[in-house]
């Protein structure tokens, strides 16, 4: 029999370390709906005139919805085109017979793993800069889709290796191409595994900053971890602003998990177990 003691004590410590990991987002929201005065004089109480001034400043007259809107479609685009080239690629290395090739695309992917992203940045800006790329949304989801894709790759191929090939050998029977099948039979099987690794993909994007900010100068394609450090030296005292800032970048991600967390737990499991 289970010690109820013990399973107390568990569901205690899982709650205490649950209000450990909410509490500074539940500070920031209630911040957000205060003055600065107020923030200064009773930082920790709730605000005793709830107002959403502070959310239509920071929107409207922060050019906080530009970066937003810039945040959204790069790092949405960037998800979108690799989960296609890594299931492709996925694809081919698991289901085509091409054994010598299959090993050195994956041993090019894990060598990819293993390259900080750090050091490739001043050649990523020769490189941007030499095909023109740089100062446009392909500065980010270039380089986005290209360090995005190991280790996907190597996620969905995972996944792929656990369904039966005799689904493929219907597939061709009823005369599906390779495109066809990827399209009609691999892609919905495996739509937990890349909701997942599209969660991961997005997430790495959204919160990005380095790239950003070397490869975007103009400011009406900042995304929006740069435009908070711009939003700061604009408002370093609107704290009451800056919250509400904040909770306009977290909003996307709190989202997406609550909406997607049923696919999210089948993708992480997804392959695991065969038979």
């Amino acid at each position: 029999m289970r010690n109820p003691l013990w399973s107390t004590a568990k569901h205690f410590v899982l709650l205490f370390y649950l209000l450990i990991t909410l509490y500074p987002l539940i500070w920031v929201l209630n911040s957000s709906f205060k003055q600065n005065k107020e923030i200064i004089d009773s930082p920790w109480g709730l605000p005793h005139n709830f107002t959403i001034s502070n959310y239509i400043n920071a929107w409207t007259g922060s050019k906080v919805s530009t970066y937003f809107v810039n945040s959204l479609y790069i790092s949405t685009l960037s998800a979108i085109a690799t989960i296609l080239l890594a299931t492709a690629t996925a694809y081919a290395i698991t289901r085509m017979k091409f054994p010598k090739w299959s090993k050195v695309v994956s041993g090019v992917l894990l060598l990819a793993l293993l390259i900080p992203a750090g050091s490739l940045l001043v050649p990523l800006y020769i490189l941007l800069r030499q095909i023109h790329a740089y100062n446009t949304p392909f500065a980010l989801i270039l380089p986005y889709v290209t360090f995005g894709l190991p280790l996907t790759v190597f996620v969905v191929s995972a996944f792929l290796k656990s369904i039966p090939g005799e689904l493929e050998e219907a597939g061709v029977m009823d005369g599906l191409s390779a495109f066809g099948l990827l399209g009609r039979i691999v892609l919905p099987l495996t739509m937990p595994t890349l909701v997942t690794v599209f969660i991961l993909n997005f997430l790495s994007n959204w919160n990005e900053f380095i790239m950003a900010n070397l490869f975007l100068a103009k400011e009406k394609l900042r995304t929006l971890p740069v435009g908070m450090v711009a939003f700061y030296d604009q408002l370093n005292m609107n704290y009451g602003g800056l919250c509400a800032a904040i909770m306009f970048s977290v909003v996307p991600v709190v989202l997406i998990y609550s909406i997607l967390q049923n696919q999210i737990i089948e993708g992480v499991t997804a392959g695991s177990v065969k038979g």
